[in-house]
């Protein structure tokens, strides 16, 4: 059953909703997830193949079931978060979970890019609330979000447009401290809003080292290694933001807050590529130039014979065999522990509210 804002459900169809929902095993009831490429393939974001540019058509594998979050969403036994502009409109998408997330997107408005930020996706989460208070009664409603997980992951392309992007209105703006203090801030206040809004249980992700990707590694002949000076500043806005974190944990009563590094777990793989099963940590699955990072992945058909053995799929996201890694260390632990603090995933989902 489909409505608007201005809707009615009637009762029955409302309990059957929640039985639905609360019928399944998982003390996370739904995901409901905000982020970049590293949440979406494209499909989420309007218009994507006309806009992409050089950027990879296909910033993943051509599937969002190769990315963290759905890996996450399987070991927690729920559906993957519907699209945001796939679903149709009726309650039962709505309790499944949402990804409001869309490739590209930024913590910052930036006008003359065409992707979604972070503060247009949280109003979209808000209105999705809104409709579930709506639909399901506040009690109903707030029992259900604080037992749902929200799933944040941005900044990524924030840090591209700082350090590429000739027509950036950002860099000339900020020095690069400036510019990690307001995106930390803009990443807390979310959080704040997200936990105003009744959601208890939050994953926020760190950015990955940008200064290892094939892009930036294609952008100087003469560099041996990681862009240094990126990497220092995108590792100094993960560790702005983990304080942030702990201290929002002590501040906010019933929070269970976690910061997953990403940065530390795809370092671990550049630097020990021997353990994990990669033999390239320099180019890129799929793309094109030195690199493979001059251009993105443009058709799969471009795609390397074995992801499996690369760190990145294209100019900045890692393969679905990382990914897999990365969200099998976030659950448990293993086989890289503590990338996830204070807690695992697996320990946020049994948490109590």
């Amino acid at each position: 059953m489909a409505i608007g804002m201005g809707g009615i459900i009637s009762t029955s169809v409302k309990h059957d909703a929640l039985e639905l929902r609360f019928s399944n095993q998982s003390s996370v009831k739904a995901m409901y997830i905000l982020g970049d490429s590293s949440v979406d393939c494209g499909g989420n974001t309007p218009f994507y193949n006309l806009i992409h540019h050089s950027l990879s058509l296909y910033p993943c594998n051509g599937s969002d079931s190769s990315l963290v979050p759905h890996l996450l969403a399987k070991k927690m036994n729920l559906s993957y978060a519907v699209p945001f502009y796939s679903q149709n409109g009726t309650i039962h998408d709505l309790l499944t979970g949402v990804n409001f997330g869309a490739a590209h997107a930024t913590i910052l408005y930036v006008g003359s890019r065409g992707y979604q930020s972070l503060n247009q996706q949280l109003r979209q989460t808000f209105e999705t609330i809104q409709l579930l208070q709506l639909w399901l009664g506040q009690e109903f409603a707030t029992e259900f979000i604080e037992s749902s997980l929200f799933y944040l992951s941005l900044g990524k392309d924030d840090f591209i447009d700082y350090f590429l992007s000739n027509s950036s209105r950002i860099s000339p703006r900020f020095s690069g401290q400036n510019f990690t203090h307001i995106l930390v801030n803009q990443m807390t206040n979310a959080i704040r809003n997200l936990y105003a809004n009744d959601a208890r249980k939050i994953v926020c992700a760190g950015i990955l080292p940008l200064g290892c990707a094939p892009r930036m590694l294609s952008m100087n002949v003469d560099r041996r290694g990681c862009a240094s000076e990126v990497n220092m500043l995108v590792s100094e806005y993960n560790t702005r933001l983990e304080e942030k974190i702990v201290a929002l944990n002590a501040e906010l009563s019933g929070a269970h807050i976690i910061f997953c590094d990403v940065y530390r777990a795809i370092m671990e793989f550049v630097n020990n590529p021997q353990n994990y099963g990669v033999k390239d940590v320099h180019n890129a699955c799929c793309g094109l130039g030195r690199h493979h990072g001059m251009t993105g992945c443009l058709s799969t058909d471009m795609a390397c014979n074995q992801s499996s053995s690369y760190v990145w799929w294209d100019l900045y996201n890692p393969t679905p065999a990382v990914n897999s890694l990365l969200a099998n260390s976030a659950w448990s632990g293993d086989p890289l522990a503590a990338i996830c603090r204070p807690i695992t995933v697996q320990e946020l989902v049994s948490s109590s509210v």
